[in-house]
Parts: C-alpha cells; sequence; structure tokens
C-alpha cells in the first residue's frame, strides 16, 4: 500500500499529530527523563533510558528506573561527584547483555564529556552537518570512550559509520532537540535543529515506511536509514521526524 505523495503527507501528518501527544509518554521510556526538570538530569536520564531501550518497553521503562534509584534520582551530581563506593552499587544492575560492569563505565564516560567536552550537546554541535547527525554520532562515540573503559561497553553506542542504523541514539536525539509543543519531545538542545536529525529506525518503523513505499531497503542499516531519511525530507524538510511517532504508532499500536 503505497499511498500518492499529498496523500501519503496528509496521512502521515495526521497520524503524527495523533500519537505526537502526552498520552505517548505513558506507553515509552521518554517518561524517565520526564521526571527531571534540570538540563543536564533530563540529557543523562534520557541517554541511559535510550541505550537500555530494546526488547520488553515495560521492561525498558522498570530498568531505566531502576538506574536512576542506583543514582538516587540526581543523575547530573551522581556522575559528576559519586564516590567510589557508590560506583560500586551499581554493579547489581542488569538490562540484558547491557550490565553493572557497563553502567560504570557510562557514568564514567558521562562525566568526562562534561568535563573535557562541555556535555553531550556540546560534543554533536561540534560535529554536526548541515543535513545530518550521523557523522557526529561517530565522533560522539569516539569522545565518549576515549578514557579507559572495558572494551565490552563499546557495542552499546552504535556507530553509524559502520553501518548502524543507531536507532537509540537517533531516538535520544530526537527527545533533546526537538520541540513538538505539545510536552512530548524536550528541545532542550539549542544549537542543532530538528532538520538534522533522522528517524530512529525499528522494526515497527522499518516495516510501515516500507508498505508506504518510504523505504526500500530489506535490512534496518545505515543505508536504509539514510533512505528513509530522504523520503522523510521530502514530506517536511524542517521536522521529517515527527513521522516517527506516525511510523511507529501505526506499526506498535495499529498493527498496520
Amino acid at each position: 500500500m503505497a499511498l500518492p505523495g499529498p496523500e501519503l503527507k496528509e496521512f502521515l501528518d495526521i497520524k503524527a499529530a495523533t500519537y505526537n501527544t502526552t498520552d505517548f509518554i505513558a506507553t515509552d521510556p521518554i517518561q524517565v527523563p520526564h521526571a527531571f526538570s534540570r538540563k543536564e538530569d533530563i540529557e543523562i536520564a534520557g541517554f541511559l533510558a535510550a541505550t537500555i531501550a530494546w526488547g520488553n518497553r515495560k521492561s525498558i521503562i522498570s530498568n531505566s528506573r531502576k538506574i536512576m534509584e542506583l543514582m538516587g534520582n540526581a543523575p547530573y551530581e551522581f556522575v559528576m561527584a559519586h564516590t567510589a563506593e557508590q560506583l560500586e552499587k551499581l554493579t547489581t544492575f542488569v538490562h540484558r547483555t547491557f550490565n553493572g560492569s557497563d553502567l560504570q563505565g557510562f557514568v564514567r564516560s558521562l562525566r568526562h564529556l562534561y568535563t573535557a567536552h562541555g556535555g553531550p550537546e556540546a560534543v554533536f554541535a561540534r560535529h554536526a552537518r548541515e543535513g545530518s547527525l550521523q557523522e557526529a554520532i561517530h565522533h560522539f562515540k569516539k569522545h565518549f570512550f576515549e578514557i579507559p573503559h572495558l572494551q565490552r561497553t563499546e557495542k552499546h553506542v552504535s556507530d553509524p559509520l559502520k553501518g548502524s542504523s543507531a536507532k537509540r541514539i537517533n531516538m535520544y536525539l530526537r527527545w533533546m532537540v526537538r520541540n513538538d509543543n505539545t510536552g512530548v519531545d524536550f528541545g532542550i538542545w539549542k544549537k542543532l535543529s530538528p532538520a538534522q536529525l533522522s528517524c530512529p529506525l525499528d522494526v515497527h518503523s522499518g516495516n510501515v515506511a516500507r508498505k508506504l513505499g518510504l523505504l526500500h531497503r530489506k535490512q534496518n542499516d545505515a543505508k536504509a536509514l539514510a533512505e528513509l531519511d530522504t523520503s522523510l525530507r521530502k514530506l517536511d524538510p524542517d521536522d521529517p521526524v515527527k513521522y516517527d511517532f506516525a511510523l511507529f504508532g501505526l506499526g506498535a499500536f495499529e498493527k498496520f
């Protein structure tokens, strides 16, 4: 089912508006950073929740909240001023293949980003391109792991330049950069533009995009993301990622 141009845009605009409401928060990991008001707390809570956002959604949300509890529900303060004893308490954490050692490494790397690079927003902004943040994700990963770390932990940050669609980081960037005026996405990163964002490409959004003729490549990889980006930018060059709500909603909630 591939709708013609104007009809497809109208259909997806309606679906995006249907799902881009505060009702969406209750079913999504974005609720975890929504527990905070300070910019740094939001961006750390968001990054950690997005990092473990694969598998069962209830489990993702539950385990993201568990991380926040282990950090005393003050993620920025914990990242910047944790003691060795506090860091040791993180060893109990596990979500699928992301374990306590990985979480400890992430905390150290986040502190490094704030102390050496001015925080994650500054890193992404420094390496952003006019119409894409995919290269910036690559450089973010390099900076994130430029301090001593476990090799195993690297797999938990994707690299688009190595062929990944980087679904979770693109979702995180949507949360931070896009201001949807409905109270779902935060829009707290002002140095970047929604026009630079890429759709978080997962099973739901990929399958729906193929049914609608927005995507033809079979794998959900970096090449597929580039193809989908091109299609969505034709529909709305200023805010292409609003269609993530439409594609995901159609797949996850309407079984389209």
